[in-house]
């Protein structure tokens, strides 16, 4: 019998058994580590700036800031479930804010225009699918190439040149709207994660991507179409990736090849962090958020103390470093804990797909 398992790290109810107060303290402290760091900064920069940060105007600068990288984050997520890494979420929104501007210029309406970014984007995550499944390229060198070559087409489309025109409000609307006094880019991001934590967690192609990730020849050895569901978790990066490029038009009100690339760090860095919180060792939906929302948070305070230029990307590699601490350390004590043997529970289904082999 061969078992494909996810390798996430969150304790068991069977491994808790008999354990310690404090132990159980220190087995869920890797798990929800990045969690209790992110409440701890929210209250100290509360305390330490108790005028400025703790304020409704600071919650909406920064759901109105970082909801396009928590989209693009997601975005990032998605491949990586299956073991692979888009790099085009940060080259193709540097593209698609870009077109969507010069489509309503050249005539198309708003929301056709929106449309057709969204197939693009979608495209364009089915050409990398094809390149990673059937031409065997590495995911990191086929999504850099691509990537490459769409920042390649939006300089060349604008010639270097900023692309401006007045555009229709309800475009505008779609990123400077605000409902119950919060941005409604925020409500996108919220809609977006439950419907993937919803995917990922409860329905059977969640299952079979998982799957993939923890060993795409065994899965394929038990039924799962391996390259259609790979390429499809391409596709619907890419439309995300598209998605976002859309909200950054809308909110910039200007195509320009120099922007966009400035997300993709923060992009991967939060995807990234989201295998190292609430489920450590497997990416997930609520753990990316969480990795978006630490880095929202600790830049927006470490400004606000007149950090300099350089604080952002500093902020994002440190926070990065303890992450990966943090996911080393709940891997060691998963490995020295004792591994007890149950029954799959209904509560198990979603970490774990048991698939056999005839002899």
């Amino acid at each position: 019998m061969q078992s494909i398992d996810s390798n996430a790290l969150e304790p068991t109810k069977a491994e808790l058994k008999g354990v310690s107060l404090l132990g159980r303290i220190g087995r869920f402290l890797p798990v929800y580590g990045l969690v209790i760091l992110t409440v701890l900064l929210i209250v100290l920069f509360s305390i330490l700036l108790p005028n400025t940060f703790p304020t409704m105007l600071n919650l909406r600068s920064i759901l109105s800031d970082k909801a396009i990288i928590a989209i693009l984050s997601l975005a990032a997520m998605i491949p990586m479930v299956t073991g692979k890494i888009d790099l085009t979420v940060g080259y193709g929104i540097v593209l698609w804010h870009i077109l969507v501007i010069s489509l309503q210029i050249a005539g198309v309406p708003w929301p056709l225009a929106c449309i057709i970014i969204l197939l693009a984007g979608g495209f364009v995550g089915f050409l990398n699918g094809l390149l990673v499944e059937v031409a065997k390229i590495d995911s990191f060198i086929a999504t850099l190439g691509t990537g490459t070559v769409i920042y390649a087409l939006a300089l060349w489309h604008t010639g270097g040149r900023q692309v401006v025109a007045q555009l229709d409000p309800g475009f505008y609307a779609l990123n400077t709207t605000f409902v119950f006094g919060l941005p409604i880019t925020a409500y996108y991001v919220v809609i977006l994660a439950v419907a993937l934590w919803i995917i990922l967690d409860y329905l059977p192609i969640g299952r079979y991507l998982y799957a993939i990730g923890a060993n795409p020849k065994a899965a394929s050895l038990n039924g799962i179409r391996v390259a259609r569901f790979t390429m499809g978790a391409f596709i619907a990066s890419g439309m995300l990736s598209a998605l976002a490029g859309i909200l950054l038009a809308a909110k910039l009100r200007i195509g320009q090849a120099s922007v966009g690339l400035e997300y993709l760090l923060p992009a991967l860095v939060g995807a990234f962090l989201g295998s190292t919180t609430i489920k450590p060792g497997r990416v997930n939906v609520w753990g990316t958020i969480v990795g978006v929302v630490i880095l929202a948070v600790g830049i927006s305070g470490i400004q606000q103390f007149g950090g300099s230029f350089w604080v952002e990307p500093m902020f994002n590699g440190v926070t990065l470093l303890v992450a990966i601490g943090i996911a080393g350390y709940a891997q060691r004590r998963r490995g020295a804990a004792p591994q007890t043997k149950r029954a799959p529970t209904g509560a198990d289904q979603y970490s774990t797909t048991e698939t056999r082999e005839e002899p």
